[in-house]
């Protein structure tokens, strides 16, 4: 099992002359290009006409301006909400600060009411 001589590691003369991820890929043919052009044109066709019935149905200026006006309610309702929190915000801010004031002018008050300490020196 332990012998002296060590295999070497053999490669392969030659790489294989084509692989599959550097090949050319086929260009389709002009009938499916065709096919596909003409399908797309008509669904194209088909749904623009299928528009036209609809607008001669619908008012669609009434819709249009229906939308938008729910819009801009919607608009002003996210607006008013979000000044509504950040008043919200601004008030617990300034109580923190307030707090903050009140803690600070207490641990001043207490020292300032305390005896000082003052250190004993140590005779030598």
């Amino acid at each position: 099992m332990t012998s002296s001589h060590r295999r070497a590691l053999h490669l392969p003369m030659k790489a294989p002359r084509s692989r599959h991820v550097f090949r050319t890929k086929r260009r389709p043919s002009r009938w499916r290009h065709l096919g596909s052009a003409l399908l797309l044109g008509s669904l194209g066709a088909l749904l623009l006409v299928g528009l036209l019935q609809l607008l001669e149905r619908l008012d669609t200026f009434l819709l249009l301006s229906n939308a938008i006006a729910n819009l801009i309610g919607g608009l002003q309702q996210f607006l008013l909400g979000l000044v509504q929190l950040l008043a919200v915000v601004l008030v617990v801010v300034v109580v923190l600060v307030a707090l903050v004031l009140v803690v600070a002018a207490a641990f001043r008050l207490v020292r300032a009411v305390l005896p000082r300490r003052f250190p004993v020196k140590k005779q030598t």
